[in-house]
């Protein structure tokens, strides 16, 4: 059981204050964090729900800082004045939005270039930023909690690649363990002799020198960086998957394979017009690729998984009090989204009690799902009616959620989706995710939005105040127990939704009311 399973396992963690109204959660608003890599330059503001990061701004520069550096040992001229042009503005911009915090680090290029201190002089002399240069293990340190922000119950082993380095960094129980940094970004294999064969000897042979401090199987590896997020995109591409989202795609060993076989094999142009990949990212991905085959030969992953988190988030999670840290990152997304959203902030909560007896037997991490379909439940509601049932499957598919697998958004986006309608047009256009899912899945997230649907409608300030339901599996039985005073709740369209919901359970129905003796179901 993961961290965020835990979580779900006890319900009334979920029920505590929300984590942005802690004071501690407020003063992280708006943190800003630049990162001056071997080939990008970014600058990242984070705002919103603090354990979930919400992205105020975020723009990438391709310098190439890097490239050509294991030739000359020197910053790249082009890509120096690119990033000096990007970093002047980024200063600018920062100082706009009045920053409560912002960090600037560089990574292997600035710290192993000859003129790396007099570039962040010049960094200095123009813009006012202060670059704080840090070393490969605690570069390898942050990108892991970048994982762990999203990943609150991450085990195994994280690898962030750069244009320069590749770092390495097991993790578990919440925490970073053993870290590496190698010299095995692209930029520096460019060069190496001996062609392919020659390549791949030299990976191994810096890979297996790391065993002792990286040592054994790692069942899940983490991918973090731009090239191995390429690498992902072109093996959605290949297997025609109909979702894009990176953050949490998962491929194995041998998807891996296929699809770098399948790129040596590809026009790397057209390939890029596919995908939308910007040239400098797609040209460095055969060498990522034969970095990547290595690495799965050294440590034997059954499982990869792609994070869209790496060190900015590692930076934010960094300035996190440890008691924000604990909570679960897709549970206080959607309560942010609640509090700011929904017609009626706090009616998620009561929802969610409502329903509860459908759910006696749920697993942990099915309760955890519930929860946030309950707490989205409304927050689209600005839609237009005729297309609020698709915008509520878009915002819960393809939103900046933490802690979600592709399965789980599917999961939600139909059980919203149910909530709204139940069209055959609506459900014909979603069918290739709907298509992940699977035919149990898909019943189960039915059930769910059928259920929130009766529930929401049942009264406006909360389903308590109507009654409770009560649900029998073995006897298949769906029973509604109403509230003395609110008998006249259940008008023609409640029933037509309570029987909707109960045809989805495969139940029969039985209605009464608190006053009366309960009859035998």
């Amino acid at each position: 059981m993961d961290g965020t399973e835990k979580a779900a396992a006890h319900p009334a963690r979920l029920f505590v204050p929300p984590v942005f109204a802690d004071p501690s959660a407020r003063a992280l608003s708006r943190v800003g964090v630049i990162d001056v890599g071997s080939n990008s330059v970014r600058l990242v503001v984070f705002d919103g729900a603090a354990r979930s990061p919400a992205y105020f701004f975020n723009e990438k520069v391709m310098c190439g800082l890097g490239r050509g550096m294991a030739e000359t040992g020197r910053l790249n001229p082009e890509g120096r004045e690119r990033a000096l042009a990007a970093l002047t503005r980024f200063a600018l911009l920062a100082d706009g939005m009045a920053l409560q915090s912002l960090t600037a680090i560089a990574t292997a290029a600035v710290r192993e270039a000859e003129d790396g201190p007099a570039f962040e002089a010049e960094v200095a002399d123009r813009t006012g930023l202060r670059l704080e240069v840090i070393d490969g293990v605690e570069e390898a340190r942050l990108s892991a909690q970048g994982v762990l922000l999203g990943w609150p119950g991450a085990a195994g082993l994280v690898c962030d690649i750069g244009g320069s380095s590749v770092e390495l960094a097991e993790i578990g129980e919440g925490g970073v363990g053993a870290r590496v940094t190698t010299p095995l970004g692209p930029f520096r294999l460019q060069g190496v002799a001996g062609g392919q064969k020659g390549l791949r000897k030299h990976i191994r042979t810096i890979l297996e020198a790391q065993r002792g401090e990286i040592s054994g199987r790692h069942p899940a590896l983490y991918l973090v960086g731009g090239s191995w997020r390429a690498i992902a995109r072109l093996d959605m591409e290949r297997r025609g998957y109909p979702l894009t989202v990176l953050h949490e795609y998962e491929m194995t060993p041998k998807s891996i394979r296929k699809t770098l076989d399948w790129v040596a094999k590809s026009d790397l142009k057209a390939l890029r017009a596919r995908t939308r990949l910007s040239p400098e990212r797609i040209t460095l991905v055969p060498v990522a690729g034969v970095v990547l085959r290595e690495v799965l030969k050294v440590y034997r992953p059954k499982t990869i998984r792609v994070s869209a988190y790496g060190i900015r988030e590692g930076v934010l999670y960094e300035q996190m009090p440890e008691r924000l840290r604990a909570r679960d990152p897709l549970i206080e997304a959607c309560r942010f989204a609640e509090a700011t959203s929904a017609r009626l902030p706090g009616l998620g909560h009561r929802l969610f009690e409502f329903i509860a007896p459908l759910y006696r037997k749920a697993s942990a991490d099915r309760l955890r799902l519930v929860r946030a379909a309950c707490l989205l439940h409304d927050v689209s509601w600005r839609a237009h009616p005729d297309y609020r049932a698709e915008a509520c499957f878009d915002n819960a598919t393809r939103s900046n959620l933490g802690g979600l697998d592709h399965r789980g958004r599917i999961f939600l986006g139909l059980a919203l989706m149910h909530r709204y309608s139940t069209g055959k047009s609506v459900l014909a256009r979603m069918a290739p995710l709907q298509g992940l899912l699977g035919e149990a899945g898909r019943a189960e997230a039915e059930i769910l939005g059928k259920a929130m649907r009766f529930g929401a409608m049942l009264s406006g300030t909360g389903p308590e105040q109507a009654g409770r339901l009560k649900y029998y599996p073995k006897k298949q039985v769906l029973e509604l127990v109403m509230n003395p005073r609110a008998e006249a709740l259940f008008g023609e369209a409640a029933q037509a939704r309570f029987a909707a919901l109960a045809t989805a359970l495969g139940a029969g129905t039985l209605v009464r009311t608190a006053r009366r003796d309960p009859p035998e179901p």
